[in-house]
């Protein structure tokens, strides 16, 4: 067994967005390429900012991707409880074992002094730091202010004249000087531990041997640092990985609305989660060679940190939908339809108990289609023709439906329609085909104005299969409509 373990930390504050999902598939496919343990822990302590069902979710669509894990909340583990607002006489351990030695002490500052100190600073030019006012207080100070109502937050004291360095597996050597680093906040007024005392505390003693987590962390590593070193402990290898930017190389915000950027929806729009597996898993991170389409299986085979790219991530929306549609045109029609028809039920065009005929038409309306679809949801604005009682034909359509040899061709095919049984595509085709005899039309004087006529649309699936789906009287009128 290696000792390589790794986690994935969310709060459950949200649902499972692109950008964390990146960072647990990352972790997973280095610890299952290791033989090592993906360990999954919950930052619960922000209580305020936890969402009913967030931690559920977050589950839900790690699941849904295609990740397990050795330890966490559902399984279990040796180094639990997994879930921080479980672990709080840990944290209390620990930050009184500081205060003894002198390396963390009692702040009494009120939001409003703080607030006003960032202010001033500012004002002068100065970067925001805290003054380390209540660094030298006396136990007479204390016992003072605590006798106003005053109560106190645990502020890290950090060393003066010290550089912080760490060997990052994207970015390599990065350092900090302390000087530039305020006396932080480890524990607030009402006892709950804050983010870089907590989160080094728990990767400490799950022994947690990387953590890779996105750019957006590194300034937190260097105080995680000191924690380390206040208790003289090894800290773990550290990964950064770059930004995830949209096409025009903004970071990605949760407020663009160009791009879909939560798990649910991508189940919700019928995307297949391989796909997604394997889109994420390219954002950031490439393997050897051009390849792109990976199974699961792969990507653990080949997956390498020291392949995470140094430059931000482009989400490259056209490329997911191209990516979904290899995947789909794989799929046995089934799996396409159960993906599909949720989607055809909600725009009405489908019952929600649909008949045995109605589901055989579906089968026959997502087969048609299937070449095509890059999502589930898609379905509905491919196949709207099959639901309109009337078509519309644009400037091209309207030009094709005018020329010369157009009526002759649609009458003979009329002709065709009116004796045609079964009404089927091997019959279809072999009616259009005697069009063509009697006619001597060919190619696309031949095909394009039954396909115009019948569809509105210039192109489409294979025309035979199209007009049995539309039905042999709606075909009669569209092209009835045509020669009147």
């Amino acid at each position: 067994m290696s000792d390589i373990r790794v986690r994935y930390a969310p709060s459950p504050t949200g649902h499972l967005h692109i950008g964390n999902a990146r960072t647990a598939l990352f972790n997973y496919l280095f610890a299952r390429n290791q033989k090592g343990q993906f360990i999954i822990r919950i930052e619960d302590t922000d209580q305020k900012r936890n969402i009913v069902g967030g931690e559920e979710s977050q589950l839900k669509y790690l699941k849904w991707l295609g990740m397990d894990w050795d330890e966490s909340v559902d399984v279990g583990g040796e180094y639990g409880p997994y879930r921080q607002s479980e672990r709080l006489d840990i944290y209390k351990k620990y930050y009184e074992d500081l205060l003894e030695k002198g390396l963390a002490y009692k702040c009494y500052c009120t939001e409003e002094e703080l607030e006003k100190e960032r202010e001033e600073q500012i004002a002068r030019g100065e970067a925001p730091r805290y003054s380390g006012k209540c660094r030298h207080l006396t136990k007479e100070d204390q016992a003072r202010l605590e006798a106003e109502g005053r109560k106190p937050s645990i502020r890290f004291r950090v060393p003066s004249g010290k550089v912080y360095r760490f060997n990052d597996i994207v970015k390599g050597e990065v350092s900090f000087a302390s000087e530039d680093i305020g006396d932080f906040v480890i524990v607030k007024k009402d006892g709950m531990p804050l983010y870089n005392f907590a989160v080094a505390i728990d990767d400490h003693l799950m022994k947690i041997s990387h953590v890779l987590r996105g750019d957006d962390h590194i300034s937190n590593t260097p105080k995680q640092l000191m924690i380390y070193e206040a208790f003289g402990w090894e800290p773990p290898t550290f990964g950064h990985m770059t930004l995830i930017v949209n096409e025009n190389h903004k970071k990605l915000s949760k407020r663009d609305e160009s791009i879909i950027q939560f798990i649910e929806q991508y189940e919700a729009l019928g995307y297949l989660p391989e796909a997604l597996f394997n889109f994420i898993a390219l954002l950031g991170w490439s393997p050897v060679g051009e390849e792109e389409i990976f199974s699961k299986e792969e990507l653990i085979e080949i997956f390498d940190p020291a392949r995470l790219s140094k430059s931000p991530a482009v989400f490259d929306r056209q490329k997911l939908i191209w990516m979904n549609n290899q995947y789909m045109k794989k799929l046995p029609v089934e799996k396409v339809v159960e993906l599909a028809l949720p989607h055809l039920v909600s725009a009405g065009r489908v019952p929600e108990n649909p008949s045995t005929e109605q589901l055989e038409m579906v089968n026959k309306l997502v087969a048609l289609y299937q070449e095509q679809m890059s999502y589930g949801a898609e379905i509905v604005s491919l196949s709207e023709l099959f639901f309109k009682e009337e078509i519309s034909y644009d400037e091209t359509g309207k030009a094709i439906l005018s020329e010369e040899q157009v009526p002759e061709v649609l009458r003979a095919f009329l002709q065709e329609l009116e004796h045609l049984e079964p009404f089927e595509a091997v019959e279809i085709k072999a009616a259009i085909k005697r069009v063509q005899k009697a006619t001597g039309q060919k190619g696309k004087k031949l095909f394009m104005p039954i396909r115009v006529a019948v569809t509105g649309q210039e192109h489409g699936p294979e025309l035979p299969n199209t007009i049995e789906l539309i039905g042999k009287e709606t075909v009669k009128k569209r092209i009835q409509n045509i020669l009147s």
